[in-house]
């Protein structure tokens, strides 16, 4: 070796690392060989204890800040009231939130005291204290019963993930195909004469609605100025408003345009029940419905373009079995807020991928119960609304397929509306969506199984249309990701593999994000967004399937009147022609001022009553569940367990204190 050289050997002792330092001149660096002064490591321990000084003093400045906003935003907000189902199931996360703080502080113990938190056999181990004692017992007992059930319930957990997700798949695929092969539905070339409106059938717009202030005038509008031989159309507001002057100001609004000539009735029951359903039911006892040969239905915040009947009725010429022809919902409002550009995601996939590929390979969806054309024979012979549910819509579609009816789903038609700007009203929207269902299934699973349809469209109807997508998807996304994922991190045992809490979760909510692209950027918020709804939806599901209390209940969905920016144009030159010449020179009666004076002053005293927003309690408990799951996990050093649990929390604990979605004063 040369005399210049130097071997550095360097080992590790108990985490401390070693350097030797070898070399025939080795001696000549006598500096190298010195122990560090007193001095310098007192300063050392001076630079550490600094560094440790400041991070605890800013993690208790955040802490404290956090709390502090917590605490003031729940004294001015109004808590959420729930159904007495609803508080067992907030009892039994708040139960397992205590649990897990209790778990969470043994193990911080055990981590300082350097016990071992993965113990094999932990009763091998010298116990000195009671707190040792305690958690020596826990470790064993955990090992040989909690592990095993928790392991059993994750794998079957993980089974229905993996099965949803190749449906979601499949159906991914099938897209494809559909765009690849351009695959559309076609119409018969002049279906219709259009220099004969003799040879145009008659068709009935219905437009259902209750206590709708923002949107009737526009909803009224948009119908009255579809593109059909007016003699061939008519339309029938059916108003189920339980305020007397906006019952009269929607009459107005209907004999404004009566008066311009198109062909519009004012419809108000006396006996409001079985909400939309029965709303419908009633208006098709008229006499003169029977006249009609299609029944066309748009919600109170649907504005179809003009050439609307003209691009769906076509479809049903020369195809006898067709009684169905849905559009797709375009949203007016999808980049208002995150929550609505999260529901665009939702919805978008909903009708590129679901509705499409069913109706292009099945023949069958669920009706979306507006922005839809019904041939009047298929909901006749399907035995027209019933009111057993709050999804009406479903109902009639599954009926009229058992009966053998056939549906095409357009997805090139498009029908402008608004989505959900508040939590509170999403929240309220989901709970039917995800409710209804399962009292439907309870009802029609005896029909399904008697029915003359073939074994695949049973199949089709019990597994995939109502068990998996209805059932299985709430009820694996919340057991999964909101209790089975904090629970192992107190279980190491029964740990869940990456590939279950990122790859794939991850994989299926870029495929959902494909339709809309420019949606990319919102890819994790999506995904962690979509498992802080899954105690809604699991809530709901089960409130539905068990015939629960809350899954009668029916909220119409609050609307803004938001229109799009060449609506609002058409809207505001429409609005100052009939409203300065109709509504002042025809109503300058002492009772239309009046009117208008009482409408003024109600929206004067609705803006000047200050809202608050709610604050959502299993929301917030399953937060802190969360957040005291990624805080264990952060002892046991798990890099994507504790991001996960940590955003997942932090996502729990801003729907929670209602900061997503329109923002109230």
């Amino acid at each position: 070796m040369a005399p210049s050289s130097v071997v550095v050997t360097i080992e590790k002792h108990n985490s401390f690392p070693l350097v030797e330092i070898n070399g025939s001149d080795s001696l000549l660096l006598p500096e190298k060989q010195k122990a560090a002064s007193p001095k310098q490591l007192t300063w050392v321990l001076l630079l550490k204890a600094h560094r440790a000084l400041f991070f605890f003093s800013w993690m208790a400045m955040t802490m404290k800040a956090v709390f502090a906003s917590v605490k003031k935003r729940i004294a001015h907000a109004d808590i959420n009231e729930e159904d007495s189902k609803s508080r067992k199931l907030y009892r039994f996360i708040k139960a397992f939130l205590a649990i897990s703080i209790t778990g969470l502080i043994v193990e911080v113990i055990a981590h300082f005291k350097k016990w071992n938190l993965r113990m094999i056999q932990p009763l091998e181990l010298e116990v000195h204290g009671i707190i040792q004692w305690f958690y020596v017992s826990w470790l064993s007992f955990r090992v040989d019963y909690i592990a095993p059930m928790v392991l059993m319930l994750s794998k079957f957990c993980i089974v229905l993930f993996l099965i949803q997700s190749l449906d979601r798949l499949v159906l991914c695929f099938g897209c494809f195909w559909i765009k690849y092969k351009k695959i559309k539905p076609t119409i018969q070339d002049n279906a219709y004469d259009l220099e004969d409106a003799s040879n145009f059938p008659l068709v009935l717009v219905q437009i259902p609605m209750c206590n709708e202030r923002e949107v009737y005038a526009q909803s009224i509008a948009a119908a009255c100025e579809l593109d059909w031989p007016r003699n061939r159309i008519l339309i029938q507001v059916l108003d189920d408003s339980d305020d007397g002057n906006l019952q009269r100001l929607i009459k107005e609004e209907v004999l404004s345009w009566n008066e311009k000539g198109v062909n519009i009735v004012y419809r108000h029951r006396l006996i409001r029940t079985g909400y939309k359903a029965g709303n419908l039911q009633s208006a098709m006892a008229c006499d003169y419905v029977k006249d009609y040969e299609f029944i066309a239905i748009l919600d109170a915040d649907f504005q179809p373009n003009p050439d609307f009947l003209k691009l769906t009725i076509p479809h049903f010429k020369g195809n006898p079995e067709v009684g169905l022809v849905q559009a797709r919902w375009a949203f007016v409002n999808k980049e208002e807020n995150l929550l609505t550009r999260l529901q665009n995601i939702n919805l978008c996939f909903h009708f590129e991928v679901e509705q499409q590929v069913n109706g292009v390979f099945l023949n069958f969806f669920g009706f979306n119960g507006t922005a839809g054309v019904w041939r009047a024979k298929a909901l006749e012979e399907s035995g027209g609304w019933l009111e057993r549910t709050t999804v009406e819509d479903m109902d009639i579609a599954v009926r009229a397929h058992l009966k053998g009816w056939k549906f095409i789903f357009l997805n090139d038609v498009k029908v402008l509306c608004e989505l959900p700007e508040s939590y509170e009203a999403y929240k309220k929207q989901q709970h039917r969506w995800h409710s209804g269902p399962m009292q439907l299934f309870r009802l029609c699973l005896p029909s399904i199984i008697t029915s003359k349809i073939s074994i695949w469209k049973k199949t089709n109807l019990i597994f995939l249309f109502f068990l998996l997508r209805k059932l299985i998807l709430p009820f694996y996304s919340f057991t999964l990701f909101c209790i089975i994922l904090p629970l192992t991190m107190f279980i190491p045992e029964a740990e869940l593999p990456l590939w279950v809490i990122c790859y794939i979760p991850v994989f299926m909510s870029l495929l959902n994000i494909l339709p809309y692209p420019k949606s990319f950027p919102f890819l994790i918020p999506y995904l962690l967004f979509e498992n802080t709804m899954s105690v809604t939806k699991f809530n709901a599901m089960i409130s539905g399937l068990f015939q629960l209390g809350s899954s009668y209940e029916w909220v119409v969905t609050k609307k803004t009147g938001r229109s799009s920016e060449s609506d609002f144009l058409a809207l505001a030159e429409r609005e100052s022609k009939t409203s300065n010449e109709d509504k002042i020179l025809r109503r300058h009666s002492e009772s239309g001022l009046e009117l208008l004076s009482k409408l003024n002053q109600q929206e004067k005293q609705m803006a000047s009553k200050k809202k608050r927003n709610k604050v959502y309690r299993k929301e917030l408990a399953l937060a802190f569940l969360l957040l005291t799951a990624a805080a264990r996990s952060l002892l046991s050093a798990h890099g994507v367990h504790f991001y996960f649990l940590l955003f997942q929390g932090l996502s729990f604990l801003v729907v929670g204190l209602d900061l997503i979605g329109e923002q109230m004063n």
